[in-house]
């Protein structure tokens, strides 16, 4: 799976379960700062990410993420350890 597919998923995602717009959702928006994501939001996606992902996300993989740039990578470098 490509970084720009797991992006538009993400983006998708977001989009729907955080009420915020595609256009606010790029790989530079900073989670907390730019969407204003919450802990809970954070738990939220983690369990959308397994579930497209098919794998057990481990939230210390999400530990140090500050942007959607950062999320798409983690999830990239999962995937990659397949």
């Amino acid at each position: 799976m490509t970084k720009e597919q797991i992006f538009v998923d993400l983006q998708q995602a977001m989009v729907r379960k955080f009420e915020l717009s595609e256009g606010a959702v790029t790989r530079q928006a900073r989670l907390l700062d730019d969407l204003d994501l919450d802990s809970i939001d954070a738990l939220d996606m983690a369990v959308h990410l397994q579930t497209f992902t098919g794998k057990r996300v481990p939230l210390e993989s999400l530990k140090n993420v500050k942007t959607v740039g950062d999320v798409v990578d983690a999830v990239h470098r999962l995937l990659s350890t397949a």
